[in-house]
């Protein structure tokens, strides 16, 4: 029996992947998903090959506190981790608290951050974040995230990161590009909305697993489940992914 199949969990979670309703979409060969998975992919399936694949999944984000993670996420809009960590190196030495991105130069700030790209909108996010925490919240980072979206340049995917990341709270699943294309590609959503999405997830998922489930999903589409050559092959989940080329 494969593993998770008629397991108490998965029957309260219902154990399966949702339909999609969507049609004209293409599977990761470009062709239409017509597929009918050998395997049907239920949580734990999905939880352990995913466990199996990336053990090392993490934030590829580097830093050492709430605040550094928001400023590094709010960066790695249109960014990659690379890039984004190149930058904070030398930003996080500059800057240290919520006060010091307050009350920090527009202009020069925009300059140390130039390398993210869209470093204008982004020096106003993370200058009018850090004024915000210090006006509303003594200058730290909320723990909640009715307060986090507040923010300006957070929405619900960097809320989500942060407080999985720096406070190990699971309110919600982080759906970037990755997660975007991974779960429609696995047939976990038939919508391409990130709200959406974050729901479908959240509703298959237990709520322990949400946060760690967002570090496996983007690690697949990272390294195996790619925008534009997926690794099918490769891939450990292709007999229950509805869009599998083999």
């Amino acid at each position: 029996m494969a593993p998770g199949i008629g397991s108490g969990r998965l029957k309260k979670q219902n154990g399966h992947a949702p339909r999609s309703k969507k049609g004209g979409n293409e599977d990761a060969c470009g062709k239409p998903s017509r597929r009918t998975p050998a395997v049907t992919l239920t949580v734990d399936i999905l939880l352990e090959t995913l466990e199996r694949m990336y053990p090392q999944a993490c934030i590829e984000l580097v830093y050492h506190d709430p605040l550094e993670l928001l400023v590094a996420t709010i960066l790695s809009a249109q960014s990659t981790d690379r890039q984004v960590n190149i930058v904070t190196a030398e930003l996080f030495q500059r800057y240290r608290t919520a006060r010091d991105y307050a009350c920090a130069d527009p202009r020069r700030f925009e300059q140390q951050i130039n390398s993210t790209g869209f470093f204008r909108a982004k020096t106003r996010m993370v200058l009018g974040a850090a004024k915000m925490l210090v006006n509303r919240f003594d200058g730290k980072v909320p723990t909640t995230i009715d307060e986090l979206v507040q923010l300006p340049g957070v929405a619900r995917k960097t809320a989500n990161v942060v407080l999985w990341g720096a406070f190990g709270k699971n309110e919600g699943v982080a759906v970037d590009t990755h997660v975007k294309r991974v779960t429609w590609r696995l047939g976990l959503t038939g919508s391409d909305d990130p709200v959406k999405i974050e729901q479908h997830l959240m509703r298959f998922l237990p709520r322990d697993k949400w946060g760690r489930t967002t570090e496996l999903l983007i690690f697949l589409g990272r390294r195996t489940c790619k925008a534009a050559n997926p690794d099918c092959p490769g891939c450990l989940l292709n007999k229950a992914c509805p869009s599998s080329c083999v």
